[in-house]
């Protein structure tokens, strides 16, 4: 279970603390589905980045499986079974698909495997098997093999931050149904989204605007009149401009 407690980050602005996440607290029982969405510049990257460890509260605690993790940094994190997809992944010259694939699961994966991961996020595996994580690759194409790579890793607690960013129609179809597979028997998941089809797979949903949590629920208890928040401009109301 992941716990997070009265959390707070602030950075300096002018030589004053501006607080980017305002006293925080959540929890995430094993198994669950959990979606987090808010307006744009609300604190959603940046609570993930704090449960990851790329980013040190300011105060609180990080409770996971009953461990205080707060202190941990994101490579400890990982050892425990944490894992991010970021928003920008990085690209790893002379490595493989297929070995980068490898590494994430632990051992050697079977070719038949790497392929099934790829066809889940809508990658034909016959075209990137072998193919370098370089920047022959598009940001789309990197954002998927990423995915990929966390779906080989088994985690207890997988973290995708905006993962509908840069990928065209079919392979979203195709990622949305393989988190609605992992949402089924697979350890916790937490997925910053506006996307509509990725909000109704959660189990439970968080919105944060202005670094806290305004609402937290059941997907039936938040969905149905969160979409009318949205404006013509889709921008949640009460954005900051």
């Amino acid at each position: 279970m992941l716990e997070l407690k009265n959390i707070s980050f602030s950075v300096s602005d002018e030589g004053s603390p501006l607080e980017i996440i305002d006293n925080v607290s959540l929890n995430l029982d094993d198994g669950k589905f959990l979606v987090i969405t808010g307006p744009n510049g609300g604190g959603k990257s940046t609570l993930a980045k704090l449960i990851m460890g790329i980013e040190k509260p300011t105060s609180g605690k990080i409770i996971f499986d009953g461990r205080d993790i707060t202190g941990l940094d994101i490579t400890e994190r990982a050892k425990l079974g944490i894992g991010y997809a970021f928003q920008q992944p990085p690209r790893f010259k002379g490595l493989t698909v297929h070995k980068l694939l490898s590494l994430a699961h632990g051992s050697d994966l079977p070719e038949d495997e790497c392929c099934a991961y790829l066809t889940n996020v809508g990658l034909c595996s016959r075209d990137y098997l072998n193919r370098e994580v370089d920047s022959s690759l598009s940001g789309g194409e990197v954002k998927r093999i990423e995915i990929a790579t966390l779906m080989a890793r088994k985690l207890r607690l997988a973290i995708y931050d905006e993962p509908e960013a840069g990928i065209d129609l079919w392979s979203f179809n195709m990622l949305v149904e393989s988190f609605r597979s992992m949402n089924k028997g697979f350890g916790s998941v937490i997925i910053i989204s506006h996307q509509e089809r990725i909000m109704k797979l959660a189990d439970e949903m968080a919105v944060i605007a202005n670094g806290k949590i305004r609402e937290r629920g059941t997907l039936d208890e938040i969905f149905p009149h969160l979409m009318g928040e949205f404006d013509e401009g889709c921008n949640f109301r009460g954005e900051r401009q």
